[in-house]
């Protein structure tokens, strides 16, 4: 499903450049459920980027369901997250005028479903939001608003998901309930689930875990 080959990025810094990452290399398989895990600066985000195709490695590649990210333009990339791929993040990223189904909705109705409207209201249900979802993004909290990115991360069935601090913002009873979510959809849908945390008892779900520091593998390990 995903396959990252000697994978490094860089940044201009002073005249040089700054390795964020350096020779990142393993396989997922379909269905497996990944945790990326490391301190502030070691790189996690920019690999999650990475992975999901919203940046270019400055080396090796990344597949992603056997297709070379790295040689694609930007809208066949745009074109294949739209039809493979999922996100949840941290800070939700919610359209603010559009409410709840018809945030779930805007992926379906993107790629040309038909019946956008109804799996969106079933998602709400599944997440435990069938009667909120006539509200906007302001008039729910922000566990609801999480349960919202949740289900629109998983409305076009995507082949895998990306989950960049998905708890982040929320209580512990919340974020329990967001992680009960992902991981029951994970296993119902089949969806291969990338998850970048610092939250160790989150980690600690993930069939496997990956540590980084300054940039590098420092462990890769099955639960």
């Amino acid at each position: 499903m995903l396959t990252c080959e000697a994978l490094g990025h860089a940044y201009p810094s002073g005249g040089a450049s700054l390795d964020v990452l350096k020779d990142i290399n393993f396989h997922l398989e379909d269905g497996d459920f990944l945790a990326i895990v490391g301190p502030s600066g070691s790189g996690k985000t920019t690999l999650l980027g990475l992975l999901a195709g919203l940046d270019r490695p400055s080396h090796g590649r990344v597949l992603l369901d056997g297709v070379d990210l790295g040689a694609l333009g930007e809208d066949e990339r745009a074109k294949l997250r739209r039809t493979k791929v999922g996100f949840i993040f941290q800070s939700f990223q919610l359209i603010p005028t559009l409410t709840a189904q018809e945030n779930v909705q805007v992926p379906m109705e993107l790629a040309g479903a038909d019946d956008a409207a109804e799996r969106a209201e079933a998602l709400l249900t599944r997440v435990g939001l069938g009667a909120r979802g006539h509200h906007y993004p302001s008039q729910l909290s922000g566990g609801e608003q999480q349960r919202v990115a949740v289900a629109r991360a998983f409305s076009t069935r995507p082949k895998i998901l990306f989950a960049d601090e998905p708890t982040g913002n929320l209580d512990a009873a919340n974020g329990d309930t967001v992680v009960e979510l992902m991981t029951s959809l994970n296993e119902e849908f089949g969806t291969t689930l990338v998850l970048v945390t610092h939250d160790l008892e989150l980690a600690a779900l993930a069939r496997r875990t990956i540590r980084l520091a300054d940039g590098v593998i420092v462990s890769d390990s099955a639960a």
